[in-house]
């Protein structure tokens, strides 16, 4: 058991900033208080600095490398979309890696959405090198998730294949559950194949069942709108049209309390625009390897016809219905086709994609901190007394510009403290 006091720091709850004060980790929680006559381990000078809690990165494809790239940049939780649903074992015995929730492989027909993005790559070297650790097991169990992913192995056809599938991935110890509605048409690989309503169906009532979330991935209206009427609970994208169907479509996301991660980052890198903020940002690059910074200064570029100002126009307005609205990226890792995006930095791009967009600075930390929390991880997300101890130490104050959120002093997972970078 540990104790350590952070002092001479403004806390932000409630979405505002205290007044200046202590805060005591009691092993791997927090503990608020002002009282410094305790014996403490580790005393921190906090210099008039702004504690935050742990960001959440709430759509990501993972790693290792993935997750320690994540932790330097304050991302102390990522929430997996699509991947191996054990990735958490992997975090417990290191803690200089953000810990991760997963939704194991999504559903999706046989040579779908996400098949067309990793045809030919094979297993990325970031990923060999993990499965290096693993049991002979593990590392059998990822190979197949991976050829299914590819379309290779193994199809989902029938509502009852759905509900085995969904079975399965729970069993395995997926969080959630993911279903795919992309025919491929943005990311430059249309016509791809999309499980009939019937068989999604199954898959969303088969979540529900077994008292999962189900979210969708959907960058288009129409497949949206399908979603939604599924029944979902989440929306891990948001479409980049907007045209005279929309408010009935954001009108319906609003009616059903669905929430929406909106991958601004990843719209921005579709439609061929690049991070240009963190580019140029030494706060960004001095953190980043090589090939991250590489993947950075590239984009998709597969919706180049597509205007953004649309997806941000769309978030304004899904906001103004009261839609919560939770802060993800998608990234994944680095490649060609994948360009845009890195683990970590991209969040700090998404939280400056949001105020765009026209959250205030407080709503787009909440959207990367208590709101995915909610839905997801109610440990943390908070600055409370008996939370998860996931904290960030800013030098400048986030509430008035949000670009402070890279000005980064210390950083603390479950408790243990990890050097800025």
């Amino acid at each position: 058991m540990k104790k350590t006091l952070i002092k001479n720091i403004h806390l932000f709850k409630d979405s505002q900033n205290t007044a200046l004060t202590d805060l005591v980790i009691d092993d791997k929680k927090i503990a608020v208080t002002n009282r410094q006559d305790d014996h403490y381990d580790d005393v921190v000078d906090g210099q008039y600095g702004y504690l935050i809690p742990g960001l959440i990165d709430a759509h990501t494809h993972t790693s290792q490398d993935g997750l320690a790239t994540s932790l330097k940049f304050g991302v102390t939780t990522e929430l997996e979309m699509m991947g191996r649903a054990n990735s958490r074992q992997h975090t417990d015995a290191d803690q200089l890696m953000a810990d991760v929730r997963s939704a194991g492989m999504g559903v999706t027909a046989k040579g779908g959405h996400p098949s067309e993005l990793q045809k030919g790559a094979g297993i990325p070297a970031s990923v060999l090198k993990e499965m290096a650790a693993m049991t002979e097991l593990e590392r059998n169990a990822f190979i197949e998730a991976h050829k299914k992913a590819q379309g290779k192995n193994g199809s989902i056809e029938t509502p009852e294949d759905a509900r085995h599938f969904v079975d399965a991935q729970i069993k395995n110890g997926a969080n959630y559950v993911k279903i795919m509605l992309d025919d491929g048409r943005y990311e430059n690989a249309a016509p791809l194949p999309v499980l009939p309503r019937e068989v999604l169906q199954a898959a969303v009532d088969e979540g529900h069942r077994q008292n999962k979330l189900v979210i969708a991935h959907a960058l288009s209206q129409d497949f949206a709108l399908e979603a939604v009427e599924l029944g979902v609970d989440g929306l891990a994208h948001l479409f980049l049209e907007h045209d005279e169907k929309t408010p009935a479509i954001l009108d319906a996301i609003a009616q059903n309390h669905v929430f929406v991660t909106p991958c601004l980052s990843l719209n921005a890198s579709l439609t061929g625009n690049l991070p240009t903020n963190l580019l140029k940002d030494q706060r960004v690059m001095s953190k980043l390897a090589p090939e991250w910074q590489e993947n950075l200064a590239r984009t998709f570029g597969t919706a180049t016809n597509m205007d953004f100002q649309a997806s941000l126009l769309n978030v304004k307005e899904l906001h103004n219905r009261g839609v919560a609205i939770l802060a993800g990226t998608d990234v994944s890792q680095p490649a060609p086709n994948l360009g845009g995006l890195a683990h970590g930095a991209s969040l700090h791009h998404e939280l400056q994609l949001l105020t765009q967009a026209g959250l205030t600075n407080a709503e787009a930390l909440l959207a990367a901190t208590k709101t995915p929390a909610d839905y997801f991880a109610t440990d943390r997300g908070t600055i409370a007394s008996g939370k998860r101890a996931d904290l960030v130490l800013l030098k400048n104050d986030p509430l008035e510009d949000i670009q402070a959120t890279l000005d980064i002093q210390q950083i603390w997972i479950a408790g243990k403290a990890v050097m800025s970078i």
